[in-house]
């Protein structure tokens, strides 16, 4: 006979990549996306979830980033609120220090399994790569054609010099 003290096993979810990969992940972790919420929600979680736009190596990574944020946030409050900020601080620096596409295909997966924290984190890497760089310092980093003549590019940054500063 089973006690109502006794703590319940998590409910496992399952999700298969776009490569055809299969990951079973706990519900508490699948919760961080919003987009695999609603799934379970609307009672779509019985089988496999799958997600047609992340493949297995991306995947992997999300579903680290959560783990990680689910398991800092649950021992949170032994730790100390300074703790934990300054552990995920770090535990996310890390994270997004991966190559530029890894990085591009991490903020499409956050934005499709709808993961504000991880979008933020991502998008606020890229932004931070191209801080103070110059217009062509972007367009190297983006691997960005300049399709302007020179005419057409000095009209340009005469009519919008703040943005050249």
């Amino acid at each position: 006979m089973s006690s109502s003290t006794e703590p319940q096993p998590e409910k496992k979810i399952h999700l298969r990549s776009s490569d055809g990969e299969s990951f079973e992940i706990g519900e508490v972790v699948a919760l961080e996306s919003v987009t695999i919420k609603h799934m379970i929600e609307d009672g779509c979680a019985d089988t496999i979830i799958p997600l047609p736009n992340v493949t297995a190596k991306i995947l992997s990574k999300v579903i680290e980033y959560c783990s990680r944020h689910v398991a800092v946030a649950e021992g949170g409050v032994a730790l100390g609120e300074r703790v934990v900020d300054d552990e995920l601080k770090a535990f996310d620096k890390e994270f997004v220090n991966v190559d530029q596409h890894t990085l591009f295909e991490l903020i499409l997966a956050a934005n499709y399994l709808n993961i504000k924290n991880l979008l933020d984190l991502t998008c606020q890497t890229v932004a931070d790569s191209i801080k103070d760089k110059s217009v062509e310092e972007v367009r190297k980093i983006f691997n960005i054609e300049n399709d302007y003549t020179e005419e057409e590019e000095e009209e340009i940054r005469k009519e919008y010099a703040w943005a050249f500063k």
